[in-house]
């Protein structure tokens, strides 16, 4: 019986690690492996966040090849201004065509705000009293020199 309890006291001393240094070592090198790519995924992300906030499409085949090129700045400004040079993007033109839709949106917005019409021959015929016909078409001058 002893050479059992001997065998089992000699795999017990070979499941310990033979260099707990190293054993640690390993343990600290695969944590930084992992590290260094959550680094990389996280620096990737960022970057397509740029291209994205810039206008390019992701999923167009030419813009593939343009993020995997573009060297420059990763601001959102500079990586349009690149695409709009590659003809990836439209560029923005702010100048006629824009204004002209701003002032039709701002006369659209004017016309929900105003006052509804009044129709003062409605109110005129309904008057009970001649003073209140005057007081009526006083408004309709009014608001006729208002105009």
């Amino acid at each position: 019986m002893s050479d059992a309890n001997f065998e089992f006291d000699e795999d017990a001393v070979e499941q310990q690690p033979k260099d707990p240094v190293r054993a640690h070592l390993r343990k600290l090198e695969a944590e930084n492996k992992a590290l260094k790519e959550q680094v990389a995924a996280k620096a990737e992300a960022e970057r397509k966040l740029a291209f994205v906030e810039a206008g390019v499409d992701l999923t167009s085949p030419a813009a593939k090849y343009f993020v995997k090129g573009y060297d420059g700045e990763l601001s959102p400004e500079a990586i349009r201004q690149a695409a709009e040079e590659a003809s990836l993007i439209r560029k923005q033109d702010t100048s006629g065509e824009q204004q002209a839709w701003n002032r039709v949106a701002q006369a659209a917005r004017a016309g929900e705000t105003s006052e509804p019409v009044v129709d003062y021959a409605d109110k005129i015929k309904q008057a009970r009293s001649a003073d209140e016909v005057m007081q009526l078409l006083a408004q309709a001058r009014a608001e006729a020199s208002n105009l």
